[in-house]
């Protein structure tokens, strides 16, 4: 690659030391490559992160790699393979490393505060005691297996099973795409009199949260496919932070509105930001942005 690509070495550690890490070709700004590498984290899988400059997505070596020209990418040398489209990617990564479902996602009853599990004390023959010597726990109750809500990253049956398929497609086909337009308008555009075209972003970005708020309203479930956060809850989120976050694709006052006209999507949404993998992400994200 050329010597504008910086690469980001160890941003994945990975319990499992017998794999090799996988090869995430990114950019500092850009949601959907962030989006899978929240999936490798949650996966814990090893990866390095290769930042990438826009005019080096569309020319070789890159090219090669991803015919359209775009991130996210991944080189795989545990299986050979090598896949760009996120979606695509993260359906490889659940299907190729959690094949079962059984990635547990540990939560406190009291406060549905996440705790973190490694692999090695997803098991339920594991002892209360093995358990806390494993996972940094900042409380000062015994907390036994049994009174932990585990969760897996996917439902692997029944209607829910296709109904995160559904969710997910939304995403990748409503909230992406117009937020990538409101991005493009906003920051790229050389055009400056746009009213007509942030309005149209603008108000379809708001229709999607709304889809999201009315479902998770008659539902009453936590998220959108029952009690159980699966993938395409939090395909979501790496968008969400161009609302939360610089360039604030909607304006600094967004936030408020989001609050107000769809208070329960806004929970939804701060629910998983309080994931681990999300957080580490964020932060990475944060440190590639600022670099």
């Amino acid at each position: 690659m050329s010597d504008k690509v910086e690469k980001v070495m160890g941003t994945g550690t990975g319990s499992d030391t017998g794999k090799k890490p996988i090869k995430l070709y990114s950019h500092a700004g850009g949601p959907n490559p962030w989006k899978v590498a929240i999936f490798l984290n949650e996966l814990e899988l090893p990866y390095e992160t290769e930042l990438m400059q826009f005019p080096d997505l569309k020319k070789d070596p890159f090219e090669k790699l991803n015919p359209n020209g775009r991130v996210p990418a991944i080189e795989d040398p545990n299986t050979g393979m090598t896949l760009w489209e996120s979606g695509a990617i993260i359906e490889y990564l659940l299907e190729t490393y959690d094949p079962k479902g059984n990635t547990y996602l540990l939560f406190q009853d009291i406060s549905e505060s996440c705790l973190g599990a490694s692999p090695s004390v997803r098991t339920e023959t594991q002892d209360a005691d093995t358990l806390l010597r494993s996972i940094p726990l900042i409380v000062l109750t015994t907390i036994y297996w049994e009174n932990i809500n585990k969760t897996g990253l996917r439902y692997t049956e029944g209607a829910a099973k296709w109904e995160q398929k559904c969710w997910a497609e939304l995403q990748m086909s409503g909230q992406g795409p117009y937020f990538g337009q409101r991005a493009w308008f906003v920051l790229y555009h050389p055009e400056k009199n746009l009213t007509s075209c942030l309005d149209r972003y603008g108000n379809e970005i708001k229709r999607v949260m709304g889809v999201i708020d009315s479902h998770l309203k008659k539902s009453g479930r936590p998220y959108l496919c029952g009690d159980q956060c699966s993938y395409a809850d939090v395909m979501f989120v790496p968008w969400h932070w161009l609302l939360t976050q610089k360039p604030y694709l909607m304006g600094e006052d967004f936030v408020s509105e989001w609050q107000k006209e769809y208070p329960t999507c806004w929970e939804w949404a701060q629910k998983l930001e309080q994931r681990p993998a999300v957080n580490k992400a964020r932060e990475a994200r944060s440190q590639a942005m600022s670099g």
